[in-house]
């Protein structure tokens, strides 16, 4: 199983995604889940994927084949002229792969499943984010609906939903990711450091700032201990419970 989240901030978009990858008790790796490809000045494109390794390995390495200049396919993310086309491209890829390695079991319920959330900003446009499902079709996010998380999510989903702001800066909102990543982590093994950070500024059209957090960080160790214990600070500070007052 895996985590990923992608916010869009005011200020720009961030992705954030564990690499544990766990294919029994013996087969535990490591595996980034997050992917960009981009053009300085024109575009930059990224990628989260969770469920089948070899479903989201086949549409990364078709999409990255398709950017190669010696490429003949017009279905190139680097040539769609808006990101609504570019989410169309890759939806098309991951139910076509889906549908080769799992025919009559295309679907969320197919083991060769897979769910994606696309992101970026193409020259002329404002910053884009989708949740790509595993039928091809897929939604951008919205004002109800102002991040997508795939893979894991019920664990880290609560501190989001009360408390991200699209206001808010880079800073706060990766430690609200850590703390979500945090809370996962311990109530899920099949979820697991490193994690990989991509952050992108609005309007920038540059390559993301990239972050690995790993186990030894000293902010995430710090985050992870101060959240445990602000935790058991607020709830002495609830008021006590009794028969009387709990009905």
């Amino acid at each position: 199983m895996s985590y990923c989240v992608a916010l869009k901030l005011d200020r720009g978009l961030i992705f954030m995604s564990d690499t544990l990858t766990n294919g029994g008790l013996d087969n535990i790796s490591c595996y980034p889940k997050t992917f960009k490809w981009g053009v300085d000045g024109e575009r930059q494109i990224f990628l989260s994927t969770a469920g089948n390794l070899a479903t989201t390995q086949a549409v990364v390495s078709t999409l990255s084949e398709q950017t190669k200049p010696s490429a003949t396919d017009d279905l190139s993310i680097l040539k769609a002229p808006t990101m609504f086309q570019v989410a169309r491209i890759i939806s098309k890829t991951l139910s076509k792969v889906i549908g080769h390695s799992a025919e009559g079991q295309q679907g969320a319920d197919s083991a060769f499943s897979a769910t994606m959330i696309l992101g970026g900003q193409i020259a002329n446009d404002e910053m884009r984010l989708y949740l790509i499902y595993p039928e091809g079709n897929f939604i951008e996010v919205s004002a109800s609906n102002p991040f997508f998380q795939i893979g894991e999510t019920k664990y880290g989903r609560p501190i989001l939903v009360r408390a991200f702001d699209p206001a808010m800066s880079f800073s706060d909102a990766i430690k609200l990711l850590m703390v979500s990543f945090d809370s996962t982590i311990k109530a899920n093994l099949s979820v697991g450091l490193p994690l990989d950070i991509n952050i992108y500024h609005n309007d920038s059209l540059a390559d993301a700032e990239v972050l690995r957090v790993s186990e030894d960080d000293p902010y995430y160790q710090m985050i992870s201990s101060a959240w445990g214990e602000a935790l058991k600070a607020s709830m002495a500070q609830l008021p006590e419970f009794t028969f009387e007052t709990g009905g």
